[in-house]
């Protein structure tokens, strides 16, 4: 069935230098949804400051083309090591210290479903955006090298020739969807989460022997697809108040550890609706969540 325009504008192809890859406190890879989230509510903030303070940047989604992650495993490592930079010396000539940061190269496509613009003012939105991204925006703490033109988009709720015409302007890419799901079931049959997390990230090898006598290694994971750890938000764990030197001192401050759960990464050809790959925040003030989360989750 037909239903609701959804006005959308394509961020393609924006090429992202030493972006954060340590997502989590003990996840390294691709960067929390916070960042993505966070960079896009940044250029609305941007955009409002202008000459469009009612435009609205509701949903998210984000498509990655490739990602150099940057470590390095010599010959006979057992585990990789992260490149760092090359700080410059002191004045007695010795390496400063420093704490290792992980970062990775990106390039990525982000899809933004918005509102609170007319129709005759989508030229000047599409201006902005890319005034600000090539001006002073950085996407999960890394600098933008170059991206292409944005993009408007109107597809209709339901039309599935809009939806494929979309998707094709993300391929070849890789969108990230939540898979919570798999989490919450693991959780259900008596593992914590931690033990569930790692129960879908791990390969399994197997050898068995054919009929010949010869030697069939075989590995696989607990379920199909490109399986990773994904870090969605902030659960808090202190009460709200006030901290010395807090960044904004009319906002109450609260100490919070990050939530990671399993996402994966899915070609956007097999979609059936952009609220698949769609993110916005969401805030369970009674639980102490503050949390990105999918219009509608994979089941």
């Amino acid at each position: 069935m037909i239903g609701d325009i959804r006005r959308l504008i394509l961020l393609p192809h924006i090429k992202v230098h030493n972006a954060n890859a340590l997502s989590s406190p003990f996840t390294i890879g691709f960067p929390a949804m916070t960042a993505w989230l966070g960079a896009i509510h940044a250029l609305q903030r941007k955009v409002n400051a202008t000459s469009l303070e009612t435009a609205v940047f509701q949903n998210v989604a984000v498509v990655t083309h490739e990602m150099d992650l940057q470590t390095y495993k010599g010959t006979g490592d057992y585990v990789h090591s992260i490149i760092g930079t090359g700080n410059p010396l002191d004045k007695d000539g010795s390496r400063p210290a420093f704490i290792e940061e992980a970062r990775c190269h990106l390039e990525v496509s982000l899809l933004i479903e918005y509102s609170g613009v007319d129709k005759d003012d989508e030229k000047i939105l599409l201006d902005q955006i890319s005034h600000h991204l090539h001006a002073s925006m950085k996407i999960a703490g890394g600098d933008i090298l170059s991206f292409e033109a944005p993009v408007a988009f109107r597809t209709e709720e339901g039309n599935d020739t809009d939806l494929r015409k979309l998707t094709r302007k993300l391929m070849p890419g890789y969108a990230i969807i939540e898979r919570r799901e798999l989490m919450l079931d693991a959780m259900k049959n008596g593992l914590d989460a931690l033990d569930g997390l790692l129960d879908y990230l791990a390969v399994h090898h197997h050898c068995d022997k054919d009929d010949d006598g010869n030697t069939i290694w075989s590995s696989h994971r607990k379920t199909s697809g490109w399986i990773v750890p994904v870090a969605t938000g902030f659960h808090g764990i202190s009460e709200l108040g006030q901290a010395k030197n807090q960044r904004d001192p009319d906002i109450p401050h609260r100490f919070a550890e990050s939530v990671v759960t399993l996402g994966e990464f899915r070609m956007p050809h097999r979609i059936q609706s952009l609220d698949e790959i769609l993110w916005h925040y969401h805030t369970d003030l009674e639980s102490n969540l503050y949390r990105c989360q999918q219009n509608k989750p994979n089941e």
